[in-house]
């Protein structure tokens, strides 16, 4: 059958009409431009992951049509004097001359550098808000797997980039990592001949890394990056808890043409932030440094600061050494380049013990406070913390100097705080979080201070409380009560005894500690609300009860829920 060509058609309406035909557009169109997107500062940060990483995309493109990825000795005769007649590779040749010779070569070069680091930066504030509002739980764990190789990929590419211009800095963290290679038993060795072609520094390690820089690391980036946004669109958007939000839909804005709109203003107002910072502040000034010699070190030699930790790992880190059958072993590398991956991976598979322990099978689309789940926020904290002492060890010489402090006695201050300063902060974190549920009880029960003091006919003085408006009250007490796991009983029904197995022990006891007594402060049942409440004057007409937006108890959230409507 043909469609009849009113006086609109033409030959853009046949190729559309042959388009659709053979992609679907028009059908896909309709699925997924009024698709809804809730309105909040937060998922924000996503946004400026995936701008970052384009404008890395576009700017790496561009230098890669001057830089010359060849560790072949060549002698400067530029335009930067003080390199003049300077032996040194081509690739840093190259990178000096897009800095002095190419127009706008500076500029696309800091443009790049700082994008990298703001998109790393960025990925680490975004996983930080999924994990502590709770969006990793079911159905995107997938998704939290892909944003952490995400992460892990940038920290790796951002550190293969960062090597290209084969200067004193880059030369001297490549060497950190040869050394931390060759530490590896049985394979160390292997490892670096793989990676280096021969001895260090070789002739190869600069078209290596320029390959895997470019080309391998950015294109499993682009397909893990795909699969996170396809998945996103699949599960639609998490949200904060409010009226007329459910499990089952979403409130907020459709993609076409609002959110659009703001997406696309918010692509350049982030590409001209960067573009700014990258016009006024200087980044990686490898002429300041030179070309790379195996014998110099550079002074101040630090890395980007999101591989800090790992160097700081290895800074603070004794001298260990351990001989086995003819053959030393380097704890004092072993033990930290062991640690690095452990580090990240503790983050990483945190829903899947959450999950584990908490034997939750439902759909999670409703965000949660951190307050309200006090040990999980607690351990997010702990693992930052462990994050930002390890950092102020990798940069413990830069300290030493400016601080004008003792190079050793920080290196000791660093060693005692990676054992203490995390449980420290556990604890601290998790009793602030139960005072606030405390406070969040306090005002659900007897309603805001409203700094108004009143005396009461008999002579007492008392503040003035008013009844908490139905929004206020609803996000407040719209949380999960969960009740923590019960080992399973050693006698069964029949009276055969069935001892519980070490893993249903310790997922009971992981249960505990999660949802167990000392891990959350019990909301308001609706007869407290009641009680409380009683003698309240309403809020207004549309004043919220406990069947409303009151207090939930924990019985009414053990059903099944979910679903995939807007």
């Amino acid at each position: 059958m043909t469609r009849n060509q009113g006086p609109g058609g033409g030959r853009g309406q046949r190729a559309a009409d042959w388009t659709d035909g053979r992609l679907g557009i028009y059908t896909l169109a309709r699925a997924n431009l009024r698709k809804i997107f809730p309105d909040h500062w937060s998922f924000m940060l996503g946004e400026i992951c995936l701008y970052s990483f384009a404008i890395i995309i576009l700017t790496g493109v561009w230098l890669t049509l001057f830089f010359k990825p060849s560790m072949g000795e060549i002698v400067y005769d530029g335009s930067y004097v003080p390199l003049k007649g300077v032996p040194m590779s081509e690739a840093y040749a190259s990178t000096v001359d897009i800095s002095f010779e190419v127009r706008g070569g500076l500029l696309i070069r800091q443009v790049h550098h700082w994008a990298a680091l703001v998109f790393i930066a960025a990925m680490f504030v975004h996983m930080m808000r999924v994990f502590f509002t709770g969006a990793f739980r079911k159905p995107r764990e997938i998704n939290w797997m892909f944003g952490f190789l995400l992460l892990f990929l940038g920290m790796l590419d951002g550190f293969f980039g960062y090597s290209l211009p084969d200067d004193l800095l880059s030369g001297t963290g490549i060497r950190f990592v040869e050394g931390a290679i060759l530490a590896v038993p049985l394979v160390g060795t292997y490892v670096q001949m793989f990676l280096f072609g021969g001895e260090f520094p070789g002739t190869d390690i600069v078209p290596r890394f320029f390959t895997v820089h470019v080309l391998l690391i950015p294109g499993i980036m682009l397909g893990l990056l795909v699969a996170h946004l396809i998945l996103v669109f699949h599960h639609k958007h998490t949200q904060w808890a409010g009226p007329g939000r459910t499990e089952k839909n979403v409130v907020g804005m459709p993609l076409m043409p609002v959110y659009l709109a703001k997406a696309g203003g918010f692509f350049f107002l982030v590409f001209g932030v960067l573009a700014l910072v990258s016009a006024i502040a200087t980044i990686n000034p490898i002429w300041a440094y030179g070309p790379y010699r195996p014998d110099q070190v550079s002074t101040d030699a630090q890395p980007d600061w999101y591989m800090g930790f790992a160097e700081g790992l290895i800074r603070v880190m004794p001298g260990w050494e351990v001989g086995l059958w003819g053959h030393t072993l380097n704890l004092g590398v072993l033990i930290p380049f062991t640690l690095f991956p452990l580090v990240l991976g503790a983050i990483a598979v945190y829903p899947f013990v959450e999950g584990w322990a908490t034997d939750d099978r439902r759909e999670h689309h409703l965000l949660d406070r951190p307050r309200n789940a006090p040990v999980r926020t607690a351990f997010g904290a702990a693992w930052i913390s462990l994050y930002l002492v390890t950092l102020a060890g990798g940069g413990n010489d830069l300290i030493a100097t400016h601080l004008h402090l003792s190079l050793n006695s920080i290196t000791y201050a660093v060693r005692v705080g990676f054992l203490l300063v995390p449980v420290a902060v556990f604890v601290v974190t998790k009793r602030w979080c139960l005072g606030l549920q405390r406070r969040d009880r306090e005002k659900v029960l007897h309603g805001r201070e409203t700094g108004v003091v009143k005396r009461l006919p008999h002579g007492e003085f008392i503040e003035v409380h008013a009844p908490l408006a139905p929004a206020e009250l609803h996000r407040l007490t719209a949380h999960e009560q969960p009740r923590a796991l019960e080992p399973p009983a050693p006698v069964d029904d029949n009276g055969v005894a069935h001892p519980a197995g070490v893993l249903d022990r310790a997922r009971a006891r992981l249960s505990r500690g999660l949802h167990g007594e000392g891990a959350r402060i019990p909301g308001p049942t609706a007869e407290e609300y009641h009680r409380a409440t009683a003698h309240h004057p309403p809020a207004g007409p549309h004043a919220a009860g406990p069947h409303t937006a009151g207090p939930h108890t924990a019985a009414e959230h053990h059903g099944s829920s979910g679903g995939h409507g807007h």
